[in-house]
């Protein structure tokens, strides 16, 4: 599975950020790593250097293998707070993406014994 990160300039793009926040989505959405192909992230600031309550916004596209691409956005004080609530609606989300796949395969029924 590729991974990308994305910053703005308001948001220091350093490698250890982009570290810090590969490490923390691979290991929320480790158990979907083999039936995605892509992973992209974005983190940026809403506000640059003015400051203020969730005013970082980070936005997580998963790409399912032969499925269109998810998308979702956490927002929170610090880029790693977003990067996580991103990442555990991100996993929701494709637990019931992937879920309705599971459901919608059904298993012959068991043969019946008869006593007798």
């Amino acid at each position: 599975m590729q991974f990308q990160f994305n910053s703005d300039s308001s948001v220091m793009g350093t490698a250890n950020v982009a570290e810090r926040i590969e490490n923390q989505v691979r290991q929320r959405l480790a158990r979907f790593e083999d039936r995605l192909t892509r992973l992209e992230v974005h983190v940026s600031d809403e506000n640059a250097r003015k400051g203020g309550d969730d005013d970082k916004h980070c936005t997580i596209e998963a790409r399912p293998r032969g499925g269109k691409p998810i998308g979702v956005t956490g927002k929170a004080a610090d880029v790693d707070s977003a990067a996580r609530k991103a990442a555990t609606t991100l996993a929701q989300r494709l637990e019931r993406h992937f879920g309705k796949g599971e459901k919608h395969k059904h298993d012959s029924r068991p043969e019946k014994a008869i006593d007798g």
